[in-house]
């Protein structure tokens, strides 16, 4: 007698269940009522596919041999026949390396069952119909088919005699999947006489072949399957023994290989890594830095579609030097570390997109700024890995072919965190300074996860190229840093759900971490002094001090970075600084201070000469004014032509006036080489420190999860009560199906009469999901009401049935807590 999962599951220990709960924690979410429903969940369609993606190709090899052991009458296997399955071909792996792949799915309870006596989850079978790539057995595809394979003789004979091109065909299916399409007509038979009208086959010595396929197919090697309602023959099925036959060089479940495939890259100097590693981080931290002041110099206007124009795009890519793709990424991990946000317009002029929004610094970027460089490197590299944004995408176009641009919802991914985690797990795995190539890279992906990694080959490979401009990796290998930044947050993921709160990560706060502490080994130490040099330019020979650069934003232009980044002290900076509130002994004192060379002659007559031309105007609001002590200095103004356009008039020797506002008539004396300064109406001088707008504050995303899709973990302590309530659950169950049903007098039931459990009938409902079958399906509506409605079950999963009704052809949805009762059509 076959022991379905819910009969196992009873037998076993509290302790085997709970590290099921912990191998699969998806089943935990919500908390199954009893036993039999945490076993419907665990062969669940959706359930089954999220433990295969993490399971690696040579334990899927292994259990696609336990399907293709099973009785066909029992459905049963054994560990002896799986193990004679799996050593057939020609270079059988261990023992041991089977028996270890056999463990591993039975502690995933995709086996289970004694070892004699295992069996496989249902759920597998939908979720890959398939196994090891091999078609279904001939008997169930065609009865002449199967009389072909039942004389292997025959057989061999038929596929010796195939044409080459039809062999080709053959081996291309027999290397999995064993189905493919064929153009309409293929299989059609020729007219009557018009055999000798078909194209001559070169490969086949010049006897005309005609279509490969349709030989195939009449010499029953091929099977037509009906496609859709209409029973088209558009689609050929290879019968598993024919593929069998195929495969009698490499063994019936293909090439095996129990570990992963080997680099062959050879290990580069650790410290030639980090290095390269530490460089591009003060690169990309520069580069973030100069991308947030031209944000808040000029703030870009949000579309109303979402998101950042093409436009404003390129404009930052040229003002920054990089590319667009660079800027790109570094605009989604600013936002994502929440230094940029968006401000609303509310009650001001539209921008010229139209929209209502702009995008700009938060206050934490005054935060992020003053912090170290290793620190606010760790902030970036944090918020890169945990967000859900894809930046590869931005640029391409959209399924409505619209382009898809930076912060909008289209770039949008929410496996993208899990995919750099794999990328860089790959990495972490291997020995230290290790560069293996990218297809090396994509190998070892394909082996460890092959069902999530197949098909996302493009955004593996943006991942690492967005981590070595990061710095997360130099010359191609991970560096110290980032495998300990990977380690950080991987622990903190496994430690958020024992700390639903963050109580422990704040307590840790003020510390830095160990990425920050090792990247501030390789990186230079911060100096607070710079080098002063005849030509007025200013070298600061490494990364400055957060109050060095400051000043030097005040006092002088920035010209180039780098490891020693130049400034250069020009008559408009000195006017800016003084303009701040700073007096020309400050101004002395500051580069007497700083410098550790003599302070140029030349910089101190420039410092002199400005400050004594500074303020020697006065401007006010009466329309706008300019007063002066010096009489001469305002002749001067009024007979400048380069000011006519103001309209000055003299009301008094030392007074001008003009209709024009102070700005303007500030910006013009200023450009025609005048240092004029504010005044307030008592005549005092006004400071012109730039002001900031700033978005609101926004939390950075690196407190998320590595796998937003993934159930939380839970720890063992808390997995062993989850599973006291199920056995609490399981009780009532039983306890509900041993009490007597009591009928009231005059009592009408409307629809099916649940015979059985909720757990039974939702046992009904999975095999009618397998079946195809019609099932009427009882439950209760949002009113309260009983009601029953035929339908055929498509899908049951994530708490819901969703079942087609024939009838009226429409599609439901059934919460299935809402179910009392599921009952087959007679």
């Amino acid at each position: 007698m076959t022991t379905s999962l819910a009969d196992h599951l009873r037998t076993l220990p509290d302790e085997s269940l709970a590290a099921l709960l912990q191998l699969r924690p998806d089943l935990v979410v919500p908390v199954p009522a009893d036993l039999s429903a945490l076993a419907i969940r665990a062969q669940s369609r959706v359930s089954v596919a999220r433990a295969l993606d993490g399971v690696d190709q040579f334990t899927l090899q292994i259990l696609d041999a336990a399907r293709l052991t099973r009785d066909p009458a029992e459905g049963g296997t054994s560990v002896d026949a799986i193990l004679a399955m799996a050593t057939a071909g020609p270079r059988p792996p261990a023992p041991t390396a089977v028996r270890g792949a056999v463990n591993k799915l039975r502690a995933l309870f995709l086996l289970y069952g004694p070892e004699h006596d295992l069996h496989v989850v249902a759920g597998v079978d939908e979720v890959s119909p398939y196994p090891a790539g091999l078609g279904r057995p001939a008997a169930e595809l065609d009865p002449r088919t199967a009389a072909l394979c039942a004389d292997p003789a025959k057989l061999r004979r038929t596929l010796l005699a195939a044409p080459p091109s039809a062999r080709a065909i053959l081996d291309r299916l027999a290397a999995g999947p064993p189905v493919g399409s064929v153009p309409p007509g293929a299989l059609q038979a020729p007219a009557v006489g018009a055999e000798d009208t078909l194209p001559s086959d070169a490969t086949n010595g010049g006897a005309p072949t005609g279509s490969p396929v349709r030989w195939l197919v009449d010499h029953r090697l091929l099977v037509p399957v009906p496609t859709g309602k209409g029973g088209g023959a558009g689609t050929v099925e290879l019968p598993r023994e024919v593929g069998l036959l195929l495969r009698r060089d490499s063994g019936p479940l293909g090439p095996l290989r129990t570990s992963p495939p080997l680099v062959a890259s050879p290990p580069r100097e650790a410290k030639a890594v980090d290095s390269a590693g530490a460089g591009q981080t003060m690169e990309a931290v520069r580069h973030t830095e100069a991308l947030l002041e031209s944000l808040a110099a000029d703030p870009v206007p949000v579309l109303r579609s979402g998101g950042v124009g093409v436009r404003d795009l390129r404009r930052l890519a040229k003002g920054l030097g990089l590319d667009e793709p660079t800027t790109a990424l570094l605009f989604e991990v600013a936002y994502a570390a929440g230094l940029i946000g968006e401000l609303d317009l509310t009650g001001a002029a539209s921008t010229r997109y139209g929209g209502d929004q702009q995008v700009l610094p938060t206050g934490g970027y005054e935060v992020w700024r003053a912090s170290s460089l290793a620190q606010r490197w760790e902030q970036l590299a944090r918020a890169w890995l945990t967000m859900t944004r894809q930046t590869g995408l931005v640029g391409q176009r959209d399924d409505r072919d619209r382009p898809i641009s930076v912060l909008s919802a289209e770039a949008e991914r929410a496996g993208a965190p899990a995919a750099r985690r794999a990328v860089l797990e790959v990495l972490a795995g291997l020995e230290p300074a290790t560069a293996p190539t990218l297809e090396e890279v994509l190998e070892l992906l394909d082996w460890r996860a092959p069902r999530r990694s197949r098909g996302r080959e493009a955004a593996h490979q943006e991942v690492l190229s967005e981590a070595a401009q990061l710095g997360v990796t130099g010359l191609g290998a991970l560096t110290s840093y980032g495998r300990l930044l990977l380690a950080d947050v991987t622990e903190a993921d496994d430690r958020g759900a024992d700390d639903p709160l963050g109580l422990r990560a704040d307590a840790q706060s003020g510390e830095p971490s160990t990425a920050i502490r090792a990247l501030d080994a390789l990186l230079p130490a911060p100096v607070d002094h710079f080098l002063v040099q005849a030509d007025l330019t200013v070298v600061v020979p490494g990364p400055p001090d957060p109050a060095l650069a400051g000043e030097l934003e005040v006092v002088a232009e920035h010209e180039s970075a780098g490891a020693a980044s130049v400034h250069r002290v020009t008559t408009a900076s000195v006017r800016r600084a003084l303009d701040a509130g700073y007096s020309a002994d400050d101004l002395h004192a500051l580069f007497r201070r700083r410098s550790r060379t003599p302070v140029p002659q030349g910089l101190t007559y420039l410092v002199d000469d400005v400050a004594r031309k500074h303020g020697g105007l006065r401007v006010g609001s009466a329309g706008g004014y300019v007063r002066s002590d010096d009489e001469a200095l305002l002749t001067e103004v009024l007979a400048d032509k380069r000011l006519e356009p103001l309209a000055f008039r003299r009301l008094a020797p030392t007074v001008l006036s003009t209709p024009y506002q102070v700005g303007r008539m500030l910006t013009a004396l200023r450009d025609a080489g005048y240092a004029p300064v504010p005044e307030d109406a008592s005549g005092a001088t006004v400071l012109s420190r730039p002001k900031t707008r700033r978005a609101p504050a926004r939390g950075p995303v690196a407190t998320r999860t590595l796998d937003p899709l993934a159930a939380p973990k839970l720890p063992m302590p808390r997995l062993l009560g989850v599973v006291e309530q199920i056995r609490r659950g399981e009780a009532a169950a039983r306890a509900a199906r041993r009490a007597p049903a009591v009928v009231r007098p005059g009592a009408v039931r409307t629809g099916p009469v649940p015979a059985h459990s909720h757990s039974d009938a939702l046992a009904v409902l999975q095999q009618a999901v397998r079946d195809k079958a019609l099932v009427w399906v009882g439950y209760v509506d949002a009113h309260g009401a009983t009601a029953s409605r035929l339908v055929r079950p498509v899908s049951m999963g994530a708490g819901y049935l969703r079942a087609e009704d024939e009838r009226t052809e429409m599609l439901h949805t059934f919460a299935l807590h809402r179910i009392t009762a599921a009952v087959l059509e007679d």
